[in-house]
């Protein structure tokens, strides 16, 4: 099935990722109107050869580099993502002090034959958009911003991303109806 679409984008701060556990806010947010996401994950690929010849192959997961255009970047969104405050006045003033949190991301796809697909990113950081403005001609032309982040894997699980395809055999549909409430976690039998 073919992807045809991008919707609700939403993102929620990591709060605590070691060892015994990793905690997320309980503050889903929504983050703006998806218009483009791209996810590279960095893996790189070596080759072992033993008796003139290739003899094993392993891989190396690296950072994922994730790009978001949306619609718009709000002032809340802005500060909450790169760790800026808002002042009293309802300024954000950047500072080189700034420190971006780590977050979660989710956001849907639908399938072209019916059905969706969801997505987590479950620890990320976002670094500063760069901006362009260009004056207004006789048609107008949209000016999106993009937030560009690094996502790698979390230090509780080593895992980086749950996908869930809403037509899939076996699906838990609980899981699918509370998506974008909470960020994603296994139901553990007995539990």
């Amino acid at each position: 099935m073919a992807l045809i679409g991008l919707n609700s984008l939403y993102y929620v701060k990591l709060t605590s990722d070691d060892e015994t556990g990793v905690v997320y806010d309980t503050d889903v947010k929504r983050m703006a109107k998806a218009i483009e996401a791209n996810i590279k994950p960095n893996v790189s690929s070596d080759t072992l050869y033993a008796d003139d010849g290739p003899a094993e192959v392993n891989e190396t997961m690296g950072e994922i580099e994730v790009e978001l255009n949306i619609d718009d970047l709000s002032t809340e969104v802005y500060a909450d993502l790169l760790g800026k405050t808002v002042n009293t006045d309802g300024v954000v003033e950047d500072s080189s002090d700034d420190r971006a949190p780590y977050v979660a991301i989710a956001f849907r796809s639908p399938h072209s034959k019916g059905g969706d697909q969801y997505v987590w990113l479950y620890k990320g950081k976002f670094t500063q958009p760069e901006e362009a403005r260009k004056t207004k001609g006789e048609a107008v032309e949209y000016q999106t911003p993009t937030i560009v982040g690094k996502f790698v894997k979390r230090d509780f699980d080593n895992k980086w991303r749950a996908i869930a395809n809403s037509t899939d055999e076996g699906i838990d549909q609980t899981k699918i109806d509370n998506w974008f409430k909470e960020v994603y976690t296994e139901t553990v039998a007995g539990a």
